[in-house]
């Protein structure tokens, strides 16, 4: 038994070394606090998330609103948390 090598958990597999800035982008139909729940739900999971680094641009019929936020994450599964908890919003369309 002491030649056995450990299992690897393939679910903490990742190509991203951890801690960095992650840029995640998220869609959704225009409305008035769009940004700023988008910015609590990720602050839940990342209380140190600036909203200054929030980058927002409206499409050009202006019915859909996008928003690219460079969060500093620490592990990969802080970022699952961040990427479930926005794509379970109703306000969400789209998560990258």
């Amino acid at each position: 038994m002491a030649n056995q090598k450990p299992e690897i958990d393939k679910t903490e597999e990742t190509l991203v070394e951890f801690p960095c800035d992650f840029l995640i982008k998220v869609m959704g139909e225009t409305h008035d606090d769009f940004a700023a729940t988008m910015v609590k739900i990720i602050q839940a999971h990342a209380p140190s998330f600036d909203a200054s680094k929030v980058d927002m641009r409206a499409s050009s019929g202006g019915r859909f609103i996008s928003l690219s936020c460079n969060v500093y994450v620490t592990s990969k599964m802080q970022l699952d948390s961040i990427y479930r908890a926005l794509s379970e919003h109703p306000q969400v369309k789209y998560v990258v």
